[in-house]
């Protein structure tokens, strides 16, 4: 009996071939925007963290327990007194991928003809964590952890200012004792990251440099750790705790992205939803046509024998055949959108940086794949699409044999 009403549904939505297409063409371009939509918000989120987490944050940071990022303190007594022994401490760990301890300063670049507030970090020239920036380097050379005067900035800083390779530039901190002190340096490279908001608002320097413009001694602001695997971040934290020091994970580090992401989905779900129910009343509206249009049809179908549950049945195999045929296309679209935004991305330029420090976003946005996601969705989709055809399918079942037959 299944299969007799499986032929009755595909000879039924043949018969008006331009509605079926239409319906199915809508189920598809809702499920598709659903695909490109959530691709593209896991990336631009996954994105931004990654980037965060690779240029800034690292895994792992260690501070002393009086440190507060936003102060960017420089006074002893929030500052890591012999980072060296933490540092050795993490290095020995299987699961550390790389260590290094860093300085950071608030200062103020300046030339001849204008300055800028920015962010000043010594850093171990000779550690894997600054890969990325080795990496990112579009002219110059990398500093050597002997370098006296030299300093990395970003392309967008250098153009900003209008900066080149080998230029002089006053750089002014506030040290650790509370003066100001100025000392000129010497462009030795640019980098360009793709980060707008990191390539204008950051100056790099030999770590040793750092903590003798800045008095600092040997003394570190943190210690970033960078792990094989993320999710090894709690039991890390754990092992490196100590005495005086805080230890903060990823997540505590990227508290602002991990919040906009939470939000984004949330209403990312509601948008969803809406555009689900939207396919649904499309469904349910072809459905109801089908039946006003075969009222005569359906009372034969009863006179002759064929009890309402086969007839509702019938319907809803109208449905799946719907929902199915659009899903599968809606599939074809919203992944081959997904696959270009992924490989080729969607250029943003200069919007990136409007979103400050605080969230890496790229000059350029990625989507990603996310199977689960994608499977929820189809599924979520065939299933109101089975909800919505259960009206039409019970007025149908319901029509009297006699009533139907007058139309």
């Amino acid at each position: 009996m299944l299969y007799k009403l499986w032929v009755l549904a595909y000879r039924d939505l043949g018969r008006n071939r331009r509605r079926t297409g239409m319906t199915m063409i809508a189920v598809a371009l809702g499920l598709a925007l659903l695909i490109l939509m959530n691709g593209y918000i896991a990336g631009a989120m996954d994105g931004a963290l990654q980037n965060s987490i690779r240029l800034k944050t690292g895994h792992l940071q260690i501070r002393a327990s009086s440190y507060n990022e936003a102060d960017l303190s420089l006074q002893w007594k929030d500052l890591l007194n012999e980072p060296e022994q933490i540092v050795a401490r993490a290095r020995a760990m299987p699961e550390v991928r790389a260590v290094a301890p860093v300085l950071w300063a608030g200062g103020v670049i300046a030339t001849s003809s204008d300055s800028l507030g920015l962010q000043i970090s010594g850093i171990d020239t000779g550690s894997a964590i600054y890969d990325p920036i080795r990496t990112a380097m579009v002219a110059g050379d990398f500093l050597a952890a002997d370098d006296r005067s030299g300093i990395l900035i970003g392309r967008r800083l250098a153009e900003n200012l209008g900066l080149g390779l080998g230029r002089d530039v006053s750089l002014t901190v506030v040290d650790s004792d509370g003066q100001a002190d100025e000392g000129i340096f010497t462009v030795r490279g640019l980098f360009n990251t793709g980060i707008p908001s990191y390539d204008e608002s950051t100056v790099l320097m030999p770590l040793s440099k750092a903590q003798a413009f800045a008095r600092a001694d040997k003394r570190a602001s943190a210690i970033i750790v960078m792990l094989n695997h993320q999710e090894a971040s709690t039991s890390v934290a754990a092992a490196l705790q100590a005495p005086g020091v805080q230890i903060l994970t990823w997540s505590d580090l990227n508290q602002l992205i991990v919040q906009t992401l939470q939000t984004s989905l949330a209403f990312y779900y509601i948008l969803d939803g809406v555009v689900i129910l939207i396919v649904a009343v499309i469904i349910a509206n072809t459905l109801l046509m089908s039946v006003f249009e075969r009222i005569r049809e359906m009372g034969i179908l009863s006179a002759l024998g064929m009890k309402g549950r086969h007839i509702m049945q019938m319907l809803l195999l109208e449905a799946v055949c719907l929902g199915l045929g659009g899903i599968a296309l809606g599939l074809i679209i919203g992944l081959s959108g997904v696959a270009y935004i992924t490989y080729v991305g969607i250029p943003i330029g200069d919007i990136a940086s409007v979103a400050g420090t605080s969230v890496a976003l790229g000059s350029t946005i990625n989507g990603r794949f996310v199977p689960g996601t994608f499977a929820g969705l189809s599924l979520a989709t065939l299933l109101i699409i089975l909800a919505a055809a259960l009206y039409p399918a019970w007025y149908a079942a319901r029509l009297e044999p006699a009533e139907a037959l007058r139309g």
